[in-house]
């Protein structure tokens, strides 16, 4: 009789911990069960109601710290929205109080505090409470950050070598070196050109046909100032449409300053070399309407040093005969 006593005991209290309210002392597996909140919403813009896309929600509380015996703020979860502003945060505690951050670019930083609000009383409809733990938060309106900013002035220099589909392109105003003289100081500078000491301009070992403005000229590069070119394109591969004008071999392309002044103008230059030599010219341009009249005149000293030695052996004469000579 004892034994039957005890045994129904321990059934009613096995009954009354399984029906107690979740409001107790939950252990580690009551608090696991907890964990079944979900916010949910939507971001939207304050002023067209469209929702924001890509939006930042973040749903902060307090954590205790062990080793401060402190609170502190951490993120219990977050997401970005998606293109019609809802977000959904699911699997949260149902128990405390929390904070809704949310981020977007272009919009000002917006912060609410939101929980679940539920109470675990006895007697209390259990699945009516925890019904309440599927929490709709509504639109979020957030205002656009406008920002006046001041004038930005964007700048772009070209390179002094461009490179084009069929051409490579020099550009001269990136080269001080060559102002004041003509066209051949110009081609000096040039990578992949070979310039002599009397002035002549080869190419892949070959002359190259010169062009001025895409066109064929009887011009040397002498009787051109520097002053008045914009860019050298050298053409290596002359396509079909360069046979007639037999550039084969290469061909420069000597693109020249465009002056789009209505009237009169036009320079003089001048300057000199380390043997004394003097180089000077001038150019005129006229435009009326239409109609543009440019001329150029340029002259130009040159003195050349070289050095050499001859060494002569005749052996057809008896006796034989032996010839030295040294230029200076």
């Amino acid at each position: 009789m004892r034994k039957g006593i005890v045994l129904a005991l321990a059934i009613c209290c096995a009954f009354i911990s399984y029906g107690q309210a979740p409001g107790g002392r939950p252990g580690g597996a009551q608090r696991a069960q907890l964990n079944i909140g979900r916010f949910y919403g939507r971001i939207i813009d304050a002023k067209t109601s469209k929702g924001i896309d890509a939006a930042s929600v973040q749903l902060i509380g307090s954590k205790s710290d062990p080793a401060t015996n402190t609170q502190k703020d951490t993120i219990l979860s977050g997401m970005l929205t998606k293109k019609s502003g809802g977000f959904s945060l699911e699997n949260l505690p149902v128990k405390g109080r929390y904070k809704l951050a949310v981020t977007a670019i272009g919009y000002k930083n917006f912060e609410q505090p939101v929980s679940f609000d539920i109470k675990f009383e006895k007697g209390q409809d259990m699945s009516q409470a925890l019904a309440n733990a599927d929490k709709d938060l509504g639109n979020f309106k957030l205002e656009q950050d406008a920002q006046l900013l001041e004038s930005v002035t964007v700048s772009a220099e070209k390179p002094i070598m461009q490179m084009g589909i069929d051409r490579k392109i020099f550009n001269v105003d990136k080269n001080i070196n060559s102002t004041g003289g003509t066209a051949v100081d110009i081609m000096r500078n040039i990578p992949a050109l070979n310039v002599d000491i009397d002035g002549n301009v080869t190419l892949r070992n070959a002359a190259p046909t010169i062009f001025v403005d895409g066109r064929p000229t009887t011009l040397t590069l002498d009787q051109i100032p520097s002053d008045a070119i914009e860019s050298v394109e050298m053409i290596t591969n002359p396509s079909a449409k360069f046979d007639a004008s037999g550039g084969q071999s290469g061909i420069l392309n000597i693109v020249l300053k465009k002056a789009k002044k209505v009237g009169y103008n036009g320079g003089v230059r001048g300057g000199g070399d380390s043997r004394g030599r003097v180089n000077a010219g001038g150019d005129i341009n006229v435009r009326q309407g239409k109609v543009n009249v440019f001329a150029s005149a340029f002259y130009n000293q040159r003195k050349s040093k070289s050095w050499g030695q001859t060494h002569r052996l005749n052996l057809t004469t008896n006796p034989e005969t032996t010839t030295d000579q040294d230029n200076n």
